[in-house]
């Protein structure tokens, strides 16, 4: 890999088009508005038609005019269907979308004949050209995309730290931020308003399709990673940025590795931010894949355990002998690799033992088993009193309800002597090796 000035600018400048996305996506993620994004980000597209067939130029004054008034009027008319059509918010999205985006197309068509203007450009983005494009700043010559990026990413950030806490009340809770004096419509205008004038500075850089890709996955990887509002948006920047970064490289190194000469910078950049949401879904320390597997994996677990001590415990309450591994799986009905697992976690914790090959109960074992058993026998008393059906029933229902009793569950069953099935309800001090 050979590394150029221009690769710099053009990681620099992706960096800054996806942490401008980033800011607004955020928010929109986190008021269940995904979809308004996606509209916005296609639906600003006949008002940067019509600024170039009004002007004859790309003046960004006039393109950025038009996106935003566009992307009002789809706000507007968003609400304005869902409140007065009574059709469904989403619906009203796909209604609204679809008919500005297939008339900025059509107005797009009859740009190209006036004015000095790329479709694919407007659709794909450009990113690999940027450095071509230059403008005097500050005294320096620097790409066009990273003046316009950059002071769009400033905006976003001002805008979102000066209303900080207004975007947070009214994403949380619009009747307490109305109860406060702060007004949801006018917060929800405002973020409309960044969200199509940011869609308009990364046209150039990404294109009015990928931009989606911008503004939403690197807020929802965040969602995955935090349940704080303020880490939530330092995530989305950061994970923007990180993803323009490797997704540069890998559009310059990838592609060698099968024989192709390179591909399209923008679409690597959108790929490895979905890469970094395929990472995190799997991975997040709480609502990843690994660890929501794992804690259903540890339930079933925990449920197996108190499932061997409740036979245990009924095989001393009869009388009988201690029994085997295999017995154990064939009478809870497990997989006998989980009972297996079970059971040596129960013996390590010391609630039984292993004697001859067969399993049984110690003191601190038979402790909680008699309190497993107190509560399952409680819940067929009280499924039977309120919820009458026949003997089977109640006990399948019993022998789910005791491995979720909460102790304000427990108080709430009372007290009894003998369950249904005319067994004795043990108290919790009972031990059957007396």
């Amino acid at each position: 890999m050979t590394w150029e000035v221009l690769d710099t600018w053009i990681v620099v400048i992706g960096a800054l088009c996806a942490a401008g996305c980033a800011l607004p996506g955020a928010i929109l993620v986190l008021r269940r508005m995904s979809l308004m994004g996606d509209a916005i980000s296609h639906t600003v597209l006949p008002g940067i038609a019509i600024a170039f067939l009004i002007t004859g130029s790309r003046d960004p004054a006039a393109m950025l005019f038009g996106a935003v008034v566009v992307g009002l009027v789809t706000a507007f008319l968003v609400q304005a269907i869902h409140s007065l059509g009574r059709v469904e918010v989403g619906a009203s999205m796909g209604i609204v979308f679809t008919v500005l985006f297939a008339l900025g197309l059509v107005l797009m068509r009859l740009a190209v004949d006036h004015v000095d203007i790329d479709p694919d450009c407007v659709l794909y983005g450009a990113i690999e050209f940027a450095w071509f494009d230059q403008v005097r700043f500050l005294g320096f010559d620097v790409p066009r995309g990273f003046v316009i990026n950059g002071f769009m990413c400033i905006v976003n950030a001002l805008i979102i730290l000066v209303f900080y806490k207004e975007f947070k009340i009214t994403s949380f809770d619009a009747q307490l931020a109305k109860s406060q004096g702060i007004r949801p419509a006018w917060m929800h205008y405002l973020l409309m308003t960044m969200t199509a004038a940011t869609a308009v500075t990364a046209f150039e850089t990404v294109g009015s399709i990928l931009v989606v890709a911008m503004f939403i996955v690197p807020a929802a990887t965040a969602y995955l990673l935090t349940d704080r509002y303020g880490v939530l948006l330092f995530l989305s920047v950061g994970i923007a940025m990180i993803g323009s970064v490797i997704g540069h490289i890998g559009a310059i190194t990838i592609p060698l590795w099968f024989g192709f000469s390179g591909t399209s910078t923008a679409g690597a950049m959108a790929v490895a931010i979905g890469v970094l949401f395929g990472i995190a879904w799997i991975g997040s320390p709480k609502h990843g894949l690994l660890i929501r597997a794992w804690h259903r994996i540890a339930v079933r677990l925990h449920v197996i355990e108190e499932d061997v001590l409740g036979i245990l415990w009924r095989l001393e309450e009869r009388k009988l002998a201690a029994i085997q591994s295999e017995q154990i799986a064939h009478a809870i009905g497990s997989a006998p690799y989980l009972v297996r697992m079970s059971l040596r976690h129960l013996k390590k914790d010391g609630r039984i033992e292993l004697e001859n090959n067969r399993w049984s109960l110690t003191e601190a074992g038979r402790s909680e088993a008699t309190a497993l058993i107190r509560t399952h026998r409680l819940w067929e008393v009280y499924l039977d009193t309120h919820f009458p059906q026949d003997q089977h029933q109640l006990h399948q229902a019993a022998s789910r309800l005791e491995h979720v009793t909460t102790e304000s569950m427990q108080s709430a069953l009372g007290d009894a002597r003998e369950d249904p099935h005319g067994s004795n309800v043990p108290n919790a001090k009972d031990d059957q090796s007396e």
